[in-house]
């Protein structure tokens, strides 16, 4: 039986909240410690190719998290199923085309 029990979306709540939280503190540790001098100095930092993974799996991790959480709000809250469904097609739609601009702004931010 494959039932929902919710601890999937409890885990990548949870994988996600942490990896989010990981990436910003190292984030904010090295503008502290280490800011880049001028906005050549910031790119360079960005078109390195593990800070762009860092920052993909961030972004990535942040549509995740947030479709985890609308789609819980939603079930739990919203009655009537077809506004659930309407609702649920809506912010997935979001998701989506906000992760495809975001891999569209990085594809581009690297080749230029």
């Amino acid at each position: 039986m494959h039932g929902a029990t919710g601890l999937r979306a409890w885990a990548v709540q949870r994988l996600s909240a942490i990896y989010m939280a990981v990436f910003l503190l190292l984030v904010l540790g090295l503008f502290i410690f280490s800011p880049p001098a001028d906005y050549t100095a910031w790119r360079e930092l960005m078109g390195q190719t593990t800070v762009s993974v860092g920052l993909l799996l961030f972004y990535i991790s942040v549509l995740i998290h947030a479709w985890v959480g609308v789609r819980d709000i939603l079930i739990d809250y919203v009655q009537w199923q077809v506004i659930r469904l309407l609702l649920l097609a809506l912010f997935g739609f979001m998701f989506v085309a906000s992760g495809l601009w975001l891999l569209e702004v990085m594809l581009l931010a690297r080749i230029n």
